[in-house]
């Protein structure tokens, strides 16, 4: 067994990973970017090293620079983790060559299944149905749409290297087909190196259904059970369980003896995942990922197994037992917490996190995270936080053990699906298993309904905390000192605060440190006790208290009470008239990135909606249109520039 491994990756799986290695009497050497100098994974670690800048392909995609950290530490193996290197065949060799152990499968699988098109062929040679399709190397313009219409629209556009939905677009209208195309090209250029790309037909309510499977140096492969990974935006996945429901015996048989399969003909050692489109009773090879998924855990829960320790012990040359496989036990479902914001498209958030914590709760319930309360989640890396998973001795069980602890996990100070997934377990339809890859879409407007406006008393609560958290840090002056005396009545502020929903005004009378009188849009004025301890605020009224825990943010703060929570910004009171109007003229980054493309020129034209640029942040590309018609007065980024959130783009004129 191997004395010291080296985690070449960041966030929840290389925490994940540390902590089997531990347990398996193995010391984990972690590696991390200048943006990740205080992440958990390296806070977490007895040992670290600076393997570059905070872009990706100068740090964590830098074989160099991760084969000099395993050179300095000692290191006897690798382990990838899932996304950065992971399925990169030259980094799997690049190992090889150093003397280090690769925990994954051969460069030769690989390359096999990485690219989607030599999959293919090779799944058709072993027997394993695939959606029909163009995979051949012909790539220019002319004949891949010439392909598509032989297809028969829609279709799907895939990169041919890679996956995580990167380079994917469907097309329902042919004259979309060259814009999306191009879209799909620039993205698997940016997340693999390779802009080629394969067609396939969409299929219209298909599942998105797969098998893991495992095999070991001595020639035994076998599957551990299916996960339905349907519920997925921008072809991510949201929510994944095991084993898939609503399969019957039959074509559940058949996907298991199609992953084997699939394995066996290119000869796979270690963990891997075979991945189907299922319609009905058929199912059609989608492709298979040369590595460990990010719903693995689900897989852990139902068979008891740690992939991760059995990842090792392959790599160390160990047999697969002949028991195997384990029947399932139980039903596991899993969700992913992002960075992100679901009612603007799921748009990846940044800023610092001032609040994370699920409270205590019974058995059969996991978190993997990447991040704690104080870190901050930047631009350059995904957008995932954590992962929650629970298990139950059925799949009604196991959804009324997840929506718990949804209730029961507090996220604040950045953007979050964290409502979003709580409605989604409520969902009726995920609780019948009507599942297909089109859920989210279907069920938009139940799932992402517009947020409630924020109750009177979260807003005083907002106004109250803001104004003597801003008393405690000024300064000391004659003016200060005399707090809330005037010498012709109390102090009198007034505010305007946003819950997201329209901003309200507020007027407030300090009477002393303890008392306030409070107007709320001109209602009434209330007479309040104020009690602060730590972090809350408690009002009391008519001899009723309300306590209220508060989290400040930049500009603003969250407000909890009870099962309730808003986040509320404090806006400026006195701002000039016609500033809704004044912000359409300037089109501003949504959030850090690199500019990939501007389409326009100072002097066009455009109309309201038109596509403008494109920003890429956090694996994601970002469409920037028109907020109006006019003409392009300013363009304020060029191609490749890196900007900050709020930095101006384009700046209209009227025409």
């Amino acid at each position: 067994m191997f004395r010291k491994l080296l985690i070449a990756n960041r966030g929840e799986i290389a925490l994940r990973i540390a902590r089997t290695a531990r347990r398996m009497g193995i010391l984990p050497v972690a590696v991390f970017s200048e943006a990740d100098r205080d992440a958990l994974h390296v806070r977490s670690a007895e040992e670290a090293y600076l393997i570059g800048p905070a872009p990706a392909r100068e740090s964590y995609l830098n074989t160099a620079a991760i084969l000099e950290a395993a050179r300095r530490s000692g290191a006897e193996a690798i382990h990838p983790g899932y996304g950065f290197l992971s399925e990169n065949a030259d980094f799997a060799e690049a190992c090889l060559a150093a003397g280090l152990a690769f925990i994954g499968p051969s460069p030769h699988a690989i390359r096999a299944m990485g690219s989607k098109a030599e999959a293919k062929r090779l799944m058709v040679a072993a027997g394993v149905p695939t959606v029909p399709g163009y995979h051949g190397a012909a790539q220019d313009d002319a004949h891949l749409a010439a392909e598509a219409g032989r297809i028969g629209f829609p279709v799907l556009i895939k990169a041919s290297a890679g996956g995580g939905g990167k380079g994917m677009r469907p097309v329902h209208d042919p004259a979309r087909f060259l814009e999306e195309l191009h879209g799909a090209r620039r993205e698997a250029l940016a997340a693999f190196g390779d802009d080629r790309v394969l067609i396939e037909k969409y299929l219209t309510r298909p599942r998105h259904v797969e098998v893991q499977v495992m095999g070991d140096s001595h020639g035994r492969i076998v599957h551990l059970h299916t996960r339905d990974c349907s519920i997925q935006r921008r072809h991510q996945k949201v929510l994944e369980e095991a084993p898939a429901p609503a399969l019957s015996p039959a074509l559940r048989a058949r996907l298991h003896e199609a992953a084997v399969n699939a394995a066996r003909a290119v000869g796979y050692v270690n963990a891997g995942t075979v991945e189907f489109v299922v319609e009905g009773e058929e199912a059609f090879f989608l492709e298979m990922n040369t590595r460990l998924q990010v719903e693995h855990p689900v897989t852990e829960m139902i068979t008891g197994l740690d992939l991760v320790e059995w990842q090792i012990r392959i790599a160390a040359g160990e047999a697969l037992p002949a028991s195997w496989p384990p029947a399932p036990h139980g039903h596991a479902v899993e969700v992913r917490l992002y960075a992100e914001e679901p009612e603007q498209g799921f748009r990846p958030a940044t800023g610092r996190l001032r609040r994370f914590h699920l409270a205590p709760q019974a058995g059969h319930l996991r978190l993997d995270a990447g991040v704690a309360a104080g870190d901050t989640v930047s631009a350059f890396y995904d957008p995932m936080l954590a992962k929650l998973i629970a298990w139950g001795e059925d799949r009604r069980s196991a959804l009324r053990r997840l929506a718990e602890g949804l209730a029961a996990l507090e996220i604040e100070g950045v953007g979050n699906n964290l409502r979003f997934l709580r409605r989604l377990l409520a969902h009726e339809a995920l609780h019948a298993a009507a599942l297909d890859t089109g859920f989210l879409a279907r069920h938009g407007d139940a799932l992402q309904a517009p947020p409630e406006a924020a109750p009177a008393d979260a807003l005083i609560a907002a106004a109250l905390a803001s104004t003597g958290a801003r008393e405690e840090q000024a300064a000391l002056s004659p003016w200060r000192a005399l707090r809330h005396w005037r010498l012709q009545g109390p102090a009198e502020t007034v505010e305007l605060w946003d819950d997201g929903v329209r901003p309200r005004r507020l007027v407030l009378r300090r009477h002393g440190d303890d008392t306030a009188e409070v107007e709320v849009e001109g209602d009434a004025p209330r007479r309040l006790a104020l009690r602060r301890i730590a972090g809350t605020l408690a009002l009391e009224e008519g001899g009723v208290r309300r306590a209220f825990t508060v989290t400040a943010e930049e500009g603003g703060c969250t407000i909890r009470f009870g099962e309730g929570a808003w986040r509320l910004w404090r806006r400026e009171v006195h701002a000039p008239a016609g500033g809704e109007t004044a912000s359409e003229d300037r089109l501003s980054a949504p959030i850090p990135g690199r500019v990939v493309q501007v389409f326009v020129r100072v002097g066009d034209s455009v109309q309201a909606g038109q596509l403008v640029a494109i920003l890429e942040a956090m694996k994601t590309e970002i469409k920037l249109t028109a907020p109006r018609a006019g003409v392009v007065a300013c363009v304020g980024a060029r191609p490749g520039d890196t900007v900050d959130e709020g930095a101006e783009m384009i700046v209209l004129a009227d025409t």
